[in-house]
């Protein structure tokens, strides 16, 4: 076993007992690196990646390779998920290297110091598809770097100097107007996918944050255009095979562009971000569609993916018993075996199971026809086709529950928890589900004690009751949206403490000198460049996380550093807003607060109050991102704490909600239906 064994990263123990003499990334492979004059390894992966255990299987478990790698370099072992840091530093070289390609496994080769001069993604066992085996590449670069320095140095100097400059578009928050908004969804609209859905070809992706600001837009301006493009990639996706028919939950892209194969992994921050999309898609059209799918997925999400501690696991596997998607996968008989005769002629046809199936000789279960549609071909109401469906998915599920399933990847990241709190304390108040508040309660009490110090601080990772790792921004921010999620659904003022501390912490550790963010604190592991990410990837950026953070608070709190903050980190991303929204969803989303402003909604009454919870009841059942909402039973409770609820005196000795803009209020009203005209003006 080598020195992995002792990592708390499941991917990182997946290679402990390689014959490779894998090293942590720490100061200790540095120092012999330089001691030795050995170029560094650097392999980088992470434990749902399918062709990562392909590259391991082939190469890294191979005494010959593994021998190479032990005498030409030093061999360092990465998990992106828990250094975001250092694969972003290193994929952007690598991009760089190979005209704009990447992904993983991403290997690259090092200078001792930590500056790269040359990399690439997988590389086979021998050579095919153009691309040498990986045993040459080993042993041309232990070459190159012993008798060609001067050339790797070079290379060095122009990959680092590149890696040091952010690009950023012209702009200032002078640009930051509804025009930048609206002028958008035109952008939007002309990469629509009109006969599937969503953007772009194979493989294609949710892009969540993108669906997310587009229902944000509609809310706030009943763009019709927004709505549809939205709601019919929700649904398309639904339908297709990268949502687990059976048991809930997105897998992470399709491999073709119609949704229907996936790559089967299941990522945490996948799942949070699109359950919260359709949770948001119901609110606003009232299809039962799209809550079913919401309900389905916060299920999978509380039974398969929650740890006993009551955070969130990162991952599953594509694989299980060495097979992609073997877990997943049926086959024509056997779902006629489990099923009875009736059953399974209504199985068959609704999930599209043919005797040939769709992927390798098996069936991946997708639905080819909305429910109107399949219960009149099958002969039945859309209600007795559902009842059937229960009973169906059922047994199914029971089946599969016997199979080998998936490897689980068990460690806890602090972004991704706090991106799936969010989203379940905002779907307990919405659907009024007692199991996602008592879940979402759980899930923010384990986060407050085991991964924020007492000062503020985030940890990055958890797993095996360690907590390592200094946070980043998506940590600091993420958790800063969920604790405010948590907040609104509890009116515990705790929750909304913590995400003011959390919110202060990131202005202290990571503000730039132009008014931005950084990745990393200014207290971190000084790396060959200090990253910063501020376009959306397969998580939201960190910049415009605690963008749309410090704009909640400045009208809770009615600080003009929080709205300053968010005013110049949003503006210097206007050009690019303007030209590539794509990319920038949840800044838009941000932006969407920032540029129209938030209506501020103070009540004062006993939550437990019949006449409260019909004054709540107007704002949390409907999608609002224009309000905020305070509550506690007197103006004094927890006003030190959130000053919008300060001198809010009761009308009548009635439960008493105040609408305000910038804390300019209108009269306060006691009634619902008084509630719901003052918003709707």
């Amino acid at each position: 076993m080598n020195r992995l064994q002792h990592e708390t990263s499941p991917y990182l123990r997946q290679h402990a007992d390689n014959p490779v003499d894998w090293y942590p990334w720490g100061q200790e492979a540095l120092d012999r690196a330089k001691a030795e004059d050995k170029p560094i390894l650097l392999s980088v992966g992470y434990s749902a990646c399918h062709w990562c255990h392909v590259m391991a299987h082939e190469s890294f478990e191979d005494e010959r390779v593994a021998g190479l790698m032990n005498e030409f370099f030093i061999n360092i072992k990465v998990d992106r998920e828990e250094r975001p840091d250092i694969d972003d530093i290193y994929m952007q070289a690598v991009q760089a290297l190979s005209n704009g390609h990447g992904g993983w496994p991403m290997t690259v080769f090092l200078f001792p110091d930590g500056r790269p001069f040359y990399g690439g993604t997988y590389f086979p066992p021998q050579p095919r598809y153009g691309m040498p085996s990986f045993q040459q590449v080993l042993e041309g670069i232990h070459n190159t770097y012993h008798t060609r320095r001067e050339e790797c140095e070079e290379v060095a100097r122009d990959l680092t100097s590149g890696l040091s400059r952010v690009a950023l578009g012209i702009g200032s928050d002078e640009g930051l107007t509804t025009d930048l908004l609206d002028g958008t969804i035109a952008r939007f609209e002309r990469g629509f996918d009109s006969a599937n859905g969503g953007y772009g070809g194979a493989p294609k992706f949710p892009q969540a944050m993108n669906l997310d600001f587009l229902l944000t837009h509609h809310a706030n301006t009943g763009s019709d255009k927004a709505l549809q493009m939205a709601t019919f990639t929700l649904k398309k996706m639904a339908m297709g095979g990268i949502y687990d028919q059976i048991g809930g939950g997105f897998a992470r892209y399709s491999v073709d562009a119609v949704w229907l194969v996936p790559h089967f992994e299941k990522m945490l921050y996948d799942n949070a971000q699109l359950s919260r999309a359709y949770l948001h898609a119901w609110q606003l059209t009232g299809d039962a569609f799209y809550k079913r799918i919401a309900e389905e997925t916060y299920d999978y999400i509380l039974r398969e993916m929650t740890a006993p501690e009551g955070g969130f696991y990162s991952a599953t596997d594509a694989d299980s018993e060495g097979e992609e998607g073997k877990f997943f996968v049926w086959s024509k008989a056997e779902i006629e075996s489990l099923l009875e005769p009736d059953e399974s002629r209504i199985a068959l046809a609704y999930f599209g199971v043919t005797e040939r199936g769709n992927f390798e000789g098996h069936n991946i279960l997708f639905v080819p026809a909305e429910d109107a549609v399949a219960a009149s071909a099958l002969g039945l109401s859309v209600e007795e086709l559902r009842e059937k469906l229960e009973t169906i998915r059922h047994v199914l599920f029971a089946a599969r529950s016997q199979r080998v399933p998936p490897g689980l990847d068990d460690k806890l990241l602090a972004g991704w928890n706090g991106l799936m709190l969010a989203s379940l304390a905002e779907a307990a108040r919405a659907l009024n589900r007692a199991d996602y508040r008592a879940g979402a309660i759980r899930a923010g009490e384990f986060l407050r004690d085991s991964m924020v110090t007492p000062e503020g601080r985030v940890w990055r990772t958890y797993n095996h009751g360690k907590a390592k790792i200094n946070g980043f921004l998506e940590d600091y921010a993420c958790l800063a949206e969920g604790f405010l999620q948590l907040y609104q659904t509890t009116f515990d003022a705790s929750w909304f403490a913590l995400a003011l501390t959390l919110t202060e912490q990131a202005l202290a550790h990571f503000r730039a000198s132009d008014g931005g963010f950084y990745d990393t604190p200014n207290d971190s592991e000084q790396l060959i460049a200090r990253p910063r990410q501020l376009q959306d990837n397969a998580i939201p950026s960190g910049s415009s996380v605690i963008a749309k953070v410090l704009v909640r608070l400045a009208a809770y709190t009615g600080r003009s550093d929080f709205d300053d903050a968010a005013q110049r980190t949003l503006g210097q991303l206007y050009a690019a807003l303007r030209e590539y929204p794509q990319a920038f969803g949840e800044a838009l989303t941000a932006a969407e607060g920032l540029i129209r402003g938030l209506k501020e909604v103070a009540i004062i009454g006993a939550p437990g109050d019949a006449d409260t919870k019909a004054l709540l009841d107007v704002l949390q059942r409907s999608f609002r991102p224009d309000c905020i909402v305070a509550l506690a039973e007197s103006s004094t409770d927890a006003a030190h704490v959130i000053p919008l609820l300060h001198e809010r005196p009761q009308r009548d000795g009635k439960p008493t909600a105040y609408v305000c803009r910038h804390f300019a209020c209108q009269l306060p009203v006691t009634s619902a239906d008084a509630l719901a005209g003052q918003l709707a003006r």
